[in-house]
């Protein structure tokens, strides 16, 4: 009796090349069950990457752009519920069902050549992004070593050059995390989201008597006369109740009612994980803005009792008077937490528009792009709206992706059309995308630039007579992408349908 020979074993990854190549994100094909991650896993993500770094800007924003306290308490509270029920209801379902990333689902609803013009378009204002975190995260390191960040407010469009040297190498260290996958974010998220939340805290509590409050029946008084006053900053638009609830469901909306958190959630053991979305919602996108905009208040307070005629809010200053240095370190790491998953979701969206490439070498890309916008004052003056814009245009494609998993087989349409039919493109997903997109863009541009006021001269009047809210745009651009896509849906496969029926019909001999 002969003895079977060993089977070789396989060859284990030597060189650094190897071993990032071993790094296998399941990017083509569902993730399997023996790679599945529980509540913990989800409940530390979402707690880490919204309880971030844009927390310091947008809860900013908000005290700038003249909102009053009603409008922060009770718009942000409605906005994030409504947040959390489109991740748990709308996204989370179809991720544990699928296990694809939302590319690959878009592929099989728009063809590929719309889900590589998706993918390339959403890696960059991906990297846009991260490039904004990065920022948040330099202004903090920079304060602690004395450099000055920029101030666009103030003319700065440039940074200086010690302040580009922190931010290539603040950029690198979230471009190296990224590259090694969902299991190190996994790992990374777990360790610094449990303190997070009470830094916000602490720094909005310590704030407070600087502004004057020393009981809690002072609060609200307060909180309209000196923080949330109704009236805007010079060179910010007005915000309301509405800009509130749309803000807090608008900036993640590409996410959850457009799908792009099944990247995420294809990993989840349960739908019900996507109700984890809450911890990052109402810590980060609810308590998290009230106290950082208690802090931006603080800092202006201060600052001009001290005689500085324009003070710079910036997330590390605003940081380092509510929470001291525990402050400093919380802004370097909160942006760190944001950067690192959108930097891993900007690495997928590229690989899908460049197929042939690894995908460690095309999140080095994308983090050499992080780095570059970083370096752009502008993007964090003006993060609001392109937050904005960047829900409404990814938002519709996803929304098809839900309307076809749910809605297509109860109207007898037949789902992932595109797939079957083996289309390049599919032109209900065309129209439906740059349709809802187009018409919502023009009825809130026709009243904020002036270069297309002309546009209200050429509408009927009750259309001229209507004035949107780019925040309050999210359920009216849904409904129209998914009405338009349905309804082409509809006339694509009935005419195709008579097409196949009159070639099923045999000639009639002479």
């Amino acid at each position: 009796m002969t003895d079977t020979p060993a089977s070789p074993r396989p060859h284990a990854p030597e060189t650094l090349v190897e071993r990032l190549d071993a790094l296998y994100e399941y990017e083509r094909e569902p993730v399997t069950a023996d790679k599945l991650h529980g509540w913990r896993t989800f409940i530390a993500m979402f707690s880490s990457e919204h309880i971030a770094g844009t927390e310091f800007v947008l809860g900013v924003l908000l005290v700038q752009h003249g909102v009053t306290a009603f409008d922060v308490f009770a718009g942000l509270a409605l906005g994030n519920l409504l947040a959390v029920l489109s991740w748990a209801l709308m996204c989370a379902p179809i991720a544990v069902r699928e296990r694809l990333t939302v590319y690959w689902q878009i592929r099989k609803v728009a063809g590929p050549y719309l889900t590589v013009l998706y993918s390339g378009l959403l890696a960059l204002i991906l990297c846009l992004l991260a490039g904004a975190m990065v920022s948040v995260s330099t202004t903090a390191v920079a304060k602690t070593i004395g450099v000055t960040s920029p101030d666009y407010a103030a003319g700065d469009r440039v940074p200086s050059a010690p302040w580009i040297a922190i931010a290539i190498g603040v950029g690198t260290v979230i471009a190296v995390l990224a590259v090694l996958g969902f299991e190190r974010l996994a790992h990374f998220a777990k360790v610094v989201a449990p303190w997070m939340p009470f830094v916000f805290l602490a720094g909005g509590i310590a704030s407070l008597p600087k502004l004057g409050v020393t009981s809690l029946s002072d609060f609200w008084e307060v909180a309209n006369e000196k923080i949330w006053t109704g009236q805007a900053e010079s060179g910010h638009m007005q915000y309301g109740f509405w800009s509130c609830v749309g803000l807090a469901w608008l900036c993640n909306i590409s996410q959850h009612m457009g799908m792009g958190d099944v990247t995420i959630f294809r990993y989840a053991k349960k739908w019900q994980m996507g109700f984890c979305s809450a911890f990052g919602m109402f810590l980060g996108h609810y308590m998290a803005w009230i106290c950082s905009g208690i802090m931006c208040a603080a800092f202006k307070e201060t600052s001009l009792a001290a005689g500085i005629a324009n003070p710079n809010p910036t997330p590390a200053n605003i940081a380092l008077l509510g929470a001291g240095y525990a402050g400093i370190v919380c802004v370097l790491l909160a942006g760190w937490t944001t950067a690192n998953p959108t930097l891993y979701r900007a690495g997928l969206a590229f690989q899908v528009a460049t197929p042939n490439w690894r995908r460690w070498v095309v999140t080095l890309v994308a983090g050499v792009l992080m780095i570059v916008i970083a370096c752009i004052p502008a993007v964090l003056h003006f993060l609001d709206r392109i937050v904005a814009y960047y829900g409404l245009f990814f938002m519709p494609l996803g929304a098809f992706i839900f309307i076809d998993f749910w809605i297509f087989p109860r109207l007898g349409l037949t789902h992932y059309y595109a797939e079957k039919k083996r289309l390049l493109v599919s032109w209900p997903a065309a129209v439906g995308w740059f349709g809802s997109f187009g018409i919502c863009f023009v009825l809130y541009a026709k009243d904020n630039y002036q270069s297309m006021a002309w546009i209200n001269d050429r509408l009927p009047a009750r259309l001229a007579s209507y004035h949107a809210d780019l925040f309050s745009q999210v359920l009216p651009a849904w409904i129209l992408a998914v009405t338009l896509y349905t309804a082409c849906s509809l006339v694509q496969q009935k005419l195709q349908h008579k097409d196949d029926l009159s070639r099923s019909v045999p000639e009639t001999a002479p």
